[in-house]
């Protein structure tokens, strides 16, 4: 079943960055390359801190969390129900390894998506804590994106975290899994208290086997943290990066599949 095992950053310093988050979340270093991007991983998902440089031709330079990646058991496939989807959509070939997909196709608000049949270099996955286990984006139609992701990769809405907020007027954010990572999929234009308008991948989370002791040594080595509103059933801090990217902390676990959530003594 395809998953989300990818998520690239295009950063300032990577090398400095990928020592922040094997301190303090204990991912893995597993690879680079001249140019300096460093590939890092948490038993099951390639994070690669990808240099900013013009060489890299993406269409969005501005540094910070940039495209996500699915592994697919077969990308002839999978690129087939993304044409049925969208006749129009780009399809572009990808240099593969460990820092890229093999091929890379684009959701229906032109956002990036790497695929890859290889994993992205990786072995079988593999899941422990700390681990990466929720991404959000946010959309300009949240309805179209979650149609992308339930239509080409066959994710499943999640309806349980979220189902009091569905009865509140006007609230449209809608809620995927894989089975092993939560995406939400955000209004971008809301007024939501803790909202942060960041088009496209808005921020991810790290399952933690304590929320509080996390926030504490990352404050310590650069990061800040802010507690998340109460009323999110999900996490519990909000850290910001040496790099101002955000990724939220939590001990509660998240949402991954129907009627099914992972958490930290279950991981």
């Amino acid at each position: 079943m395809a998953r989300i095992a990818y998520l690239a950053v295009l950063c300032a310093q990577p090398a400095a960055l990928a020592g922040f988050y094997t301190r303090q979340l204990g991912l893995d270093p597993v690879g680079g390359n001249d140019a300096g991007d460093v590939t890092l991983t948490d038993g099951s998902f390639n994070l690669t801190l990808l240099r900013n440089r013009p060489q890299l031709r993406e269409p969005h330079q501005e540094n910070g969390l940039h495209h996500l990646g699915i592994a697919v058991e077969s990308i002839e496939a999978t690129l087939a129900r993304y044409r049925a989807f969208n006749p129009r959509g780009v399809i572009v070939a990808e240099r593969g390894g460990l820092q890229h997909g093999e091929v890379r196709i684009h959701d229906p608000e032109s956002n990036p998506v790497s695929l890859s049949q290889r994993n992205f270099g990786l072995p079988a996955p593999a899941d422990r804590v700390p681990r990466i286990a929720h991404i959000a984006l946010n959309a300009l139609d949240t309805s179209l994106i979650f149609d992308f992701y339930a239509q080409v990769f066959g994710f499943r809405e999640l309806l349980a975290a979220h189902a009091a907020r569905r009865q509140e007027a006007g609230y449209r954010n809608r809620h995927v899994g894989d089975g092993h990572s939560n995406v939400a999929i955000q209004a971008f234009y809301n007024e939501e208290e803790g909202f942060e308008p960041r088009f496209g991948i808005a921020h991810i989370g790290f399952l933690v086997p304590d929320s509080k002791a996390a926030a504490e040594a990352v404050q310590r080595d650069g990061a800040s943290v802010t507690p998340r509103p109460a009323r999110r059933t999900q996490s519990e801090i909000r850290m910001r990066d040496p790099e101002g990217n955000g990724c939220d902390l939590s001990q509660r676990g998240w949402e991954v599949d129907v009627d099914q959530w992972v958490r930290p003594d279950a991981a």
